[in-house]
């Protein structure tokens, strides 16, 4: 039984940060990867970052490249998302994810991220 909590949103002001945490719990952690996604209001959900199994690759949106980044404490079974100098536009529901398949990287590919978190909120005002 896989499962995926995210916490750490919440209301900061532009040029703020936030760090968001996904603790897994069901599997070994470090046999998958994963990855973060989000959603805002009449918006489709966007990849926002991903890493591997290892953590030896990570992958990012060109939207977020240069100011979230993804990182992960295997010990601690936790995946981050280090947001730095946010902006409005990043107002959206941040959900973590993990694919079924051990030892892959789906990526961008939404279809092949299996297991899902109920996402946090972050607000950036302006």
């Amino acid at each position: 039984q896989v499962q995926l909590v995210e916490s750490g949103g919440g209301l900061v002001q532009a040029g703020g940060s936030l760090r968001l945490s996904c603790a897994a719990s069901g599997r070994t952690s470090s046999d998958y990867a994963m990855a973060w996604f989000r959603q805002a209001p009449g918006k489709e959900r966007e990849f926002v970052g991903s890493i591997s199994w290892s953590g030896g690759s990570t992958r990012y949106a060109d939207s977020v490249k240069g100011r979230l980044s993804v990182s992960r404490d295997n010990a601690k079974s936790t995946v981050y998302l280090q947001m730095n100098s946010l902006k409005p536009e990043d107002t959206a529901v941040y959900s973590c994810a993990s694919t079924r398949y051990r030892r892959t990287d789906p990526g961008m590919a939404t279809n092949l991220w299996h297991y899902w978190g109920q996402g946090t909120q972050v607000t950036v005002s302006s």
